[in-house]
């Protein structure tokens, strides 16, 4: 059954739409700009054509953007039985499976987050934190002096390792050893990837035919993995995530259990690597904001580290839409939509919003002080029934590895801001955020020359 059909994508839709204005360009054109050049493209448009735009791309179809608080306040508080986000996902079906908490809907999702949510409670992720900074640590020992470094591949190696030790409850070994690499390769597929998810005879070529091979090693490792956790003597005594959803509902088929893995695995590890590459790349450039965070990391201030990172996700934000799709017709935004319409909250265009943010263009952690931003103006983990299930981990893990890098080195750029470029789902820093790294020899006292 090909990605199209499972997952109800060509749905007939009325010849007449009201939808509100919006590009004319041929469907594949869209596509490859919506794809490639978001970061630019949808800025252009919601100039063009007003804070609620449509466009038409594969495989959504016809689709609304949004970019008003208030309009995609009413997305988050819509009924889980209209408004679809496992439709809206569909795209991510072939690698995630038909398991995963993000591409269902109704009952089976409410069912399937309650069962994982159970493994991320309020100490263990404490507990966590001491993890991820020994991680963090010993990455950054490695990394040169006085010369640039490309500081997002090594974020990727700090997340992917905190979920190899932290989710999927690995220690050092050959299983560790051999999914290492193929899970980094996985991590990294392009939107080109996609396109041969929609026409599943380019799978039996080139880079399609390769990924898939990659998927079939990763899913022998996982299942071979979890076959043998099934039996450990110690599972109830364990705090990884496996460990935690295997003890707590044993009957999980070890295909949903494969499908939680990899979800956590995409969902947390890109995003949250993006994230810290990006803070780290902007306050390379702001020497007395980077003089700032530094004294917060030195003095453990985890809500001044907080506020960095939350502010470093509103101004780049790795994933930039949220996606719905109607399952019943429904008046979005002033607009009556049939079923079968996809929606778009659009996260980058709420975030740099001028009547919501005061220059929103500048870096301010202090945002994030203090009281909290209104409802649905701040939503790199969504919002409503469908909030991201791993954002407790994730702030857990950047304020760790902020406070270990920023302890350990300053910070110098090299050459101008980079610009976007998309990876995976995510936004990530074009030239891999490359900065020249300095050793600080104590807290608080940079040793650069």
């Amino acid at each position: 059954m090909s990605l199209i059909d499972r997952y109800g994508t060509r749905r007939e839709l009325p010849a007449q739409l009201d939808l509100p204005p919006g590009s004319r360009l041929p469907k594949a054109v869209q596509t490859v700009l919506f794809l490639t050049k978001g970061p630019f493209i949808s800025p252009r448009w919601q100039r063009r054509f007003g804070d609620v735009f449509s466009m038409d791309i594969a495989p959504a179809g016809r689709s609304v953007v949004l970019s008003r608080p208030e309009h995609v306040r009413e997305i988050f508080a819509g009924a889980a039985d209209t408004f679809h986000a496992g439709e809206g996902n569909a795209i991510l079906g072939p690698i995630m499976g038909e398991h995963s908490v993000l591409l269902l809907d109704e009952e089976e999702h409410r069912l399937s987050r309650k069962r994982i949510m159970a493994a991320f409670h309020g100490e263990t992720l404490q507990g966590w934190s001491e993890v991820v900074e020994r991680i963090a640590a010993d990455d950054v020992a490695t990394w040169p002096t006085g010369q640039p470094v490309g500081v997002h591949q090594h974020m990727n190696d700090v997340s992917l390792e905190v979920i190899l030790r932290v989710v999927f409850g690995l220690s050092a070994g050959e299983r560790l050893d051999a999914l290492r690499p193929r899970l980094q390769q996985l991590v990294r597929v392009g939107p080109m990837i996609f396109v041969g998810w929609l026409f599943p005879r380019l799978q039996a070529i080139g880079p399609w035919r390769r990924f898939a091979r990659l998927k079939d090693d990763v899913d022998r490792l996982l299942y071979t993995e979890i076959a043998e956790r099934r039996t450990a003597a110690d599972l109830g005594e364990r705090t990884d995530v496996l460990s935690k959803l295997l003890h707590a509902a044993p009957e999980q088929s070890d295909a949903e259990l494969r499908d939680h893995l990899v979800t956590l695995l995409l969902a947390g590890h890109e995003t949250t690597a993006s994230t810290l590459a990006w803070t780290l790349h902007d306050l390379a450039r702001r020497p007395e904001l980077l003089a700032r965070v530094q004294r917060a990391a030195d003095e453990g201030d985890d809500a001044y580290l907080e506020a960095t990172v939350k502010e470093s996700m509103r101004l780049r934000p790795v994933i930039r839409n949220i996606a719905r799709r109607l399952a019943k017709p429904a008046r979005v935004a002033g607009y009556d939509l049939p079923a079968g319409v996809m929606i778009f909250p659009s996260i980058a265009l709420v975030h740099q919003r001028a009547d919501v943010w005061d220059e929103p263009a500048e870096f301010r952690p202090e945002r994030f002080l203090g009281a909290s931003p209104p409802p649905a103006t701040w939503i790199p983990f969504g919002g409503g029934l469908r909030r991201c299930l791993g954002a407790g981990l994730a702030s857990v893990e950047a304020i760790a590895v902020l406070k270990t890098v920023l302890r350990s080195v300053d910070l110098a750029p090299v050459g101008r801001p980079e610009r976007h470029k998309a990876r995976n789902v995510t936004i990530v820093p074009a030239r891999g955020a490359r900065l020249v790294t300095y050793r600080r020899s104590r807290a608080g006292s940079p040793a650069i020359g």
